[in-house]
């Protein structure tokens, strides 16, 4: 992430913000230019001969990106991905449905940042990326992926609840933001996994096809195996190899973005950036040079303070093999 400063009065801003605590001045955040601008007083800026206005989604969604003004209420290019949301009279949900928003805009950008495609469902209405956010608080929900439709139970966003499920499947990590960038994974797998590297992915993952229920039973019965940590991420990508590979998509981001926003506060390189990392092997073998010098000082930062590990992983040559796969699959030398 960037480190953004308000074009008034030169103040620190963070990514989210719509409206500068030092000067007052409205703010809003253009894809495009992947910049913030002030706004006048109705809201509204012109760039480059482009007349723009905040999201219809400013109040409901806590959006502060813009549009192009048409005259009409407008999505910004996350908002616009959105299926299903809670109803407006739910109060609850509608709170959790707005942090939500938040990590998906940070998602969105990272995409956008790292080049990848980003199809919504009017332009593929069978594969076609779309987000269903709801709250299990009125139905059952699973958080899961299914052709392009990634699911959120919103209940996520509530801290009390992601802890207690963090600590019910014995996960060392969990946050909204991480679980859009898993779902996404399985987006990405259906993407960019095409028939010339279906035989490196199985090699390294195994067989996507495999029966994905008998995987569930068995990984909800039995658990890892013993010895997991030399070859998986994460407990959970023990389970089926298309979870494996969502897991290590994950990590992935988590990577790429962290390093991006050491890079703007001059705590990594700044070829580190999401913008200037070298494809394939070459530019692979940098980022992991400067990824685990970071996480240790991270960490030990975060103990300091007595909090635990920010980035609570090991990374064994087997699973630094996957990252570079699917570094591979994003930035191909």
């Amino acid at each position: 992430m960037r480190d953004f400063l308000c074009r008034e009065c030169g103040q620190r801003l963070s990514f989210e913000n719509s409206l500068c605590l030092h000067c007052t001045s409205s703010l809003g955040f253009w894809l495009p230019d992947r910049a913030i601008y002030v706004l006048d007083d109705r809201d509204r800026v012109q760039i480059d001969g482009q007349l723009l206005e905040r999201c219809a989604n400013t109040k409901v969604a806590q959006c502060n990106w813009l549009v192009k003004w048409t005259g009409m209420p407008e999505l910004c290019a996350s908002c616009r991905l959105t299926r299903t949301r809670p109803t407006d009279d739910d109060v609850d949900a509608m709170a959790e449905f707005g942090r939500a928003e938040t990590a998906k805009r940070r998602l969105i950008l990272e995409l956008d940042e790292l080049g990848l495609q980003i199809r919504g469902r009017d332009d593929d209405p069978d594969a076609g990326l779309a987000f269903d956010l709801l709250s299990s608080s009125q139905v059952p929900v699973t958080t899961g992926h299914a052709s392009g439709v990634i699911t959120l139970d919103l209940a996520e966003g509530d801290d009390v609840h992601r802890e207690q499920m963090r600590v019910e499947l014995d996960e060392p990590y969990r946050t909204v933001l991480g679980h859009f960038r898993h779902e996404i994974g399985h987006y990405y797998q259906m993407v960019l996994v095409d028939a010339d590297a279906r035989q490196r992915f199985e090699e390294l993952f195994g067989d996507p096809d495999a029966d994905y229920q008998a995987a569930l039973d068995r990984h909800y019965s039995t658990g890892a195996p013993d010895g997991w940590r030399q070859d998986f991420v994460s407990s959970y990508a023990t389970m089926h190899p298309a979870e494996d590979f969502a897991e290590t998509f994950a990590h992935y981001l988590h990577i790429r973005d962290t390093l991006d926003t050491a890079a703007a506060f001059a705590m990594a390189p700044a070829g580190s950036t999401l913008e200037s990392v070298l494809p394939g092997d070459v530019g692979f073998e940098r980022l992991i040079e400067w990824w685990l010098p970071l996480t240790w000082a991270l960490n030990q930062i975060n103990r300091s303070m007595g909090h635990p590990d920010l980035y609570p992983f090991v990374l064994p040559e087997r699973v630094l093999e996957k990252i570079r796969f699917v570094h591979n699959l994003v930035l191909p030398g």
